[in-house]
């Protein structure tokens, strides 16, 4: 598969990560911030269950042989999306992902860097490092100009 088609495929999944946060926000006003969280996981449980009896090709069975910490991603899923649906209506979608951003950018490169949880060994260097201070100040102007 072509790597700008997968870029492409990022920047779509970066539009509905900023899109999430406030229309769970807008569920929770209807029935609550936990009980907003909980139904946007069922939803979206369903959406992928059908999804894989419809174009699956693994096995569910394999969850048998995983470490405990690599089911541990619906638990962190759970804990980032249950924090936008809290934070996102008090300092706004844009400094909720400045934030958000910042903080995986930097840990991104970190996990790179040391090629850890299985992922691909890629050094930090200078034009990394730059980058990533260059998006965390980007950030903290928005996060400055939504505070202010």
């Amino acid at each position: 598969m072509n790597n700008v088609f997968l870029y492409i495929l990022m920047f779509c999944g970066g539009i509905t990560v900023a899109l999430q946060p406030s229309i769970n926000a807008r569920l929770a006003q209807k029935v609550g911030v936990l009980e907003s969280s909980c139904i946007s996981f069922a939803v979206g449980t369903m959406a992928m269950l059908l999804a894989v009896l419809v174009a699956g090709k693994g096995s569910l069975r394999g969850i048998s042989a995983a470490a405990g910490w690599e089911l541990t991603g619906g638990i962190l899923g759970a804990f980032f999306v249950t924090l936008t649906i809290f934070v996102v209506p008090r300092i706004g979608t844009a400094a909720a992902m400045a934030a958000v951003i910042g903080a995986q950018l930097a840990t991104g490169v970190m996990l790179d860097h040391f090629g850890l949880l299985g992922g691909r060994h890629i050094p930090l260097d200078g034009w990394r490092l730059t980058g990533v201070a260059l998006l965390l100040i980007g950030g903290w102007l928005v996060i400055r100009r939504s505070a202010g």
